[in-house]
């Protein structure tokens, strides 16, 4: 009697978990369409943000499939915005970050474990991203040498000089 109600408790916890624990398909033929943005302002903020949106479609039609991103040596997480939607944001100090062009390297579940087996033995370069996202950085300014409230001060300091004086030359 225990025996059938072993095998009757396995079978239903098969029925109901096992979709759970399936395992992860790849993404083959991997296409994608993205926008990115980065921080050009540095009088306002004191680090550079990153920030890469991007639509992933896959020619095996798998959809919303776990991501993770590696840019300059740091892993990232992908986080999902929508359907086939991801983004991958990450920020650092201004002096870090300079002008030029940035490679995310975005990995499916295998592909990033594989990377990461292939960290620790030093062959990184084995391992194909799944895609990979340019990111322009032009770099950062600091702003005019002048504020624009001193200049605005200045021309009203001007206009408001002229006028006194217009106003003097008339009542003479």
């Amino acid at each position: 009697m225990a025996s059938i109600l072993q095998a009757t408790f396995v079978c239903v916890f098969l029925a109901v978990f096992a979709p759970h624990f399936s395992l992860a398909e790849s993404c083959i033929g991997a296409s994608f369409n993205s926008k990115t943005y980065t921080t050009t302002d540095g009088a306002l903020s004191t680090e550079t943000v990153f920030l890469v949106e991007f639509q992933l479609s896959c020619k095996n039609k798998i959809s919303n499939i776990f991501l993770n991103a590696e840019v300059d040596g740091k892993q990232i997480p992908v986080s999902r915005s929508g359907d086939n939607k991801y983004q991958v944001s990450w920020t650092a100090e201004h002096k870090k970050a300079p002008s030029g062009t940035y490679s995310v390297c975005i990995y499916d579940e295998e592909g990033f474990s594989a990377l990461r087996k292939a960290l620790r033995t030093g062959e990184e370069s084995k391992v194909k991203p799944l895609i990979t996202v340019p990111v322009d950085h032009p770099g950062v300014s600091k702003g005019p040498w002048v504020s624009t409230e001193i200049i605005a001060t200045g021309i009203a300091g001007l206009v408001w000089y002229a006028a006194f004086a217009t106003k003097k030359s008339i009542q003479s």
